[in-house]
């Protein structure tokens, strides 16, 4: 029977039974909304002073009876919070629903102006039923002195979560910092084989990848931090923020004067010339397989299908500024779930990036395997106003329609939603002090209904309230609460279908280069394995999809026969070479005589040994540049595990469109695109997507074979 009982703070009734248990997190309510627990980026790191101390693991079962698992198992307290304290995150339920992964930080300081080095690592726990004793163990050979977090099962097991460990394990690059404000931000997608120890960078992101979830196709989803542009502190003649670029990656790096940037265009236009300024930010839905390979967006979903406005590259006839037409746009996608009773529709959260500790309105997308990016859309699940905040006063009036905000929306398995909700207009703030905080946002979960026009508004809360009492310096000051914990991250607890997994699969048009020069494509993997290499290929890049008029939209490869792919109204371009960037963690910060911990990544020329010295050279075009294949193809080795980024050229050098994504690959891929912008449907010139056997693969397979043989003669073996 479920519970009769008044919500603590009034508002709505105790929820009616639900299908299953809830397993969910409380946690400290922290203020602040900069890289604090609860904001959208640069949330992951443990220090007290970002994530209180306090919160639990609990379990509500579907009568509402409530169960504190940390408790149980031995972990945490209430009052002064010292060296056994705990602040807990991110539950996950396993595939047969027996257990679940969670990430947990412990320790505080036992005393004032004592900072503690406290990462968050990542917990099992068994004996989640009624009547089962609670075991929580630490997860084996996880990276230790790093935050691992968001962790959650692949098809096998195996263990995908979210870390700071740097890209290649070297400490002195720790933490890295994102594009934007330089804070230390999570390094991308790790896997983990507890038992073993094997440990693989499935994902590399510059600014932060976020919330991975596997979906019922075995697809790995996730939320990613885009923002491709030129450093923002770097701007202004008198250096405030003490920029400074690293030598190079290597451990004996030394800083160095320079503080030039090479890629992408400058964010602010330059007088006199006709490139316009450029700034990217936002949190897209994307994907891989399970082992890593095939980055893109969910889809190949973008910008020209999510967002309202961007402008034109250049100030040249036939592009034009980019205006959505009438239907619903996002700027955000965060906290992504898929809905357990329609396969491939995901909810999320659309929440401005500061003030609103990541919450805001929960919208939809339909996005199954097959669903072409041109046809989906968005649909909004609360009003719009949830996106927003507001003061309240004359000047700034609640909207009519604003019912909260929301975070952590769960699809549950029979039709119903619940999230975080709070009934608080204002940005996030404190309205007490450092020492005894009172933090305007209260997230409590509740059970959603459809309300006045159709929109999802809460009708119940799922608990009475969970209120405690608690102590901590935080290290300066001691901090004092006694009052309601957050409710956040509910996951449903039940047995579910492991997905089949997801991996790499050579396309058609590359495998009949294979067939074509008569290489083994495992063969060819196994070397690109060994040396950590990865092979990109672009079947045509005079081809763009339709959508885009933003970049030059009418390209020619200036030879006799050379593809050519002419869109109506734009200036013809001639481009003759693909020049590829690496992203190397070189920006430092906070002055060359005593530069600040981390570093910020840098687009440099590729030059990564391994891939230049297999690559045809630049033959006259810029640094990290291949020539274009007559076809429009272009074909080269590139490094792996390491984020890159591209732009086509002119002879002479100068740019003509750019990647405005990072993209990293896995050793051993072979990765095929269409064109530069992919097609959704059809390209500039009303013509399908590219699907041409590459000429520039085909030369780079005869090059590496006739290596292979002349490396097997000079060994003296015969071959076979």
């Amino acid at each position: 029977m479920a519970l009769a009982f008044a919500a603590l703070g009034g508002g709505a009734a105790m929820a009616q039974e639900l299908p299953y248990p809830i397993l969910f997190v409380t946690q400290f309510p922290i203020p602040g909304d900069f890289t604090a627990i609860g904001s959208v980026f640069g949330n992951h790191r443990g220090s007290v002073d970002l994530v209180g101390r306090g919160g639990d693991l609990y379990v509500r079962y579907p009568n509402g009876t409530l169960r504190n698992l940390t408790q149980e198992a031995g972990y945490g307290n209430a009052g002064m919070q010292g060296a056994t304290s705990i602040a807990v995150r991110d539950p996950a339920m396993s595939w047969d629903g027996t257990k679940a992964v969670f990430s947990m930080v412990v320790g505080a300081p036992t005393q004032q102006f004592v900072y503690v080095q406290s990462y968050f690592q990542l917990y099992e726990i068994t004996g989640l039923g009624a009547g089962q004793t609670a075991v929580v163990t630490k997860v084996a050979n996880q990276p230790p002195d790093y935050n691992n977090v968001s962790p959650a099962y692949l098809s096998d097991g195996s263990l995908v979560f979210v870390s700071d460990r740097p890209r290649n394990g070297a400490r002195h690059l720790y933490p890295q910092l994102d594009e934007y404000e330089e804070a230390p931000t999570p390094t991308g997608l790790w896997r983990l084989q507890p038992a073993n120890g094997r440990l693989e960078l499935l994902q590399y992101a510059v600014s932060g990848s976020f919330n991975p979830i596997v979906d019922s196709y075995g697809r790995l989803l996730f939320t990613r931090w885009d923002h491709l542009q030129r450093d923002q502190q770097n701007e202004g003649a008198n250096n405030p923020y003490g920029i400074f670029n690293w030598s190079s990656e290597g451990p004996q790096s030394t800083p160095t004067p320079d503080r030039s940037e090479v890629f992408p265009e400058p964010r602010i236009a330059v007088g006199g010339s006709s490139v316009n300024g450029f700034t990217i930010n936002h949190f897209f839905p994307w994907v891989v397989n399970q082992d890593g390979t095939e980055e893109e967006t969910l889809n190949h979903v973008g910008r020209h299908e999510l967002h309202s406005y961007f402008n034109r590259s250049f100030n040249e006839a036939g592009q034009v500024e980019f205006i959505a037409p009438p239907r619903n746009n996002i700027l955000n996608f965060l906290q992504m779930r898929e809905d357990p009773t329609m396969p491939g529709r995901y909810v999320g959260v659309d929440a401005p990036e500061f003030y609103t500790h990541a919450s805001g309105q929960i919208v939809r997308i339909d996005a199954p395997p097959t669903r072409n990016p041109a046809t989906m859309t968005v649909t909004y699940l609360n009003p719009r106003s949830s996106t927003g905040f507001y003061d309240g006063t004359p000047g700034d009036p609640v909207p009519a329609d604003f019912t909260g905000h929301y975070r952590n929306p769960l699809p549950l398995s029979d039709g119903r939603m619940i999230a975080a909700h709070t009934a608080e207009s204002r940005l996030a703030a404190n309205d007490g002090t450092r020492a005894n905080p009172n933090a305007r946002y209260q997230f409590r979960l509740k059970r959603l209904a459809a309300g006045a026009g159709g929109y999802l508004a809460p009708v119940e809360n799922l608990t009475p309230g969970i209120s405690k009492n608690v102590s901590y310096w935080d290290p300066d000051v001691l901090v004092s609460y006694n009052g309601p914990m957050w409710e956040l991250s509910p996951v449903e607890v039940r047995a579910k279908t492991a997905p089949p997994t997801t991996a790499f699969a050579l396309k058609p048009p590359e495998q009949q280069a294979f067939a074509l020069e008569s290489v083994d494509p495992e063969a060819f993997r196994a070397y690109l394995r060994a040396n950590g290499l990865a092979v990109l290929v672009m079947r045509n890049v005079t081809t763009r999809d339709a959508a885009d008029k933003q970049q030059p939209f009418s390209l020619r490869v200036p030879v006799p026969n050379g593809a050519q792919t002419i869109g109506a109204g734009g200036l013809l371009y001639d481009i003759t070479h693909m020049q590829f960037f690496q992203g190397d963690q070189i920006r430092g910060k906070g002055g060359m005589a005593d530069p600040a911990d981390g570093r910020r990544v840098l687009a440099q020329a590729m030059h990564d040994a391994p891939a230049t010295a297999a690559n045809v050279g630049a033959a006259g075009g810029p640094p990290g540049s291949v020539p274009i294949a007559s076809d429009g193809s272009v074909a080269l080795f590139v490094p792996a595990l390491r984020a890159l980024a591209w732009q086509s050229t002119q002879s002479n050098g100068a740019p003509v469109v750019r990647e405005r994504y990072w993209i990293s690959f896995q050793p051993g891929e072979v990765r095929a695109c269409d064109g530069c912008h992919g097609v959704n449907q059809q390209n500039q010139a009303s013509q399908p997507a590219a699907n041409n056997t590459s000429i520039a693969l085909r030369e780079l397979l005869a090059r590496w074979r006739t290596k292979q043989v002349d490396l097997i003669f000079a060994s003296g073996i015969e071959p076979r």
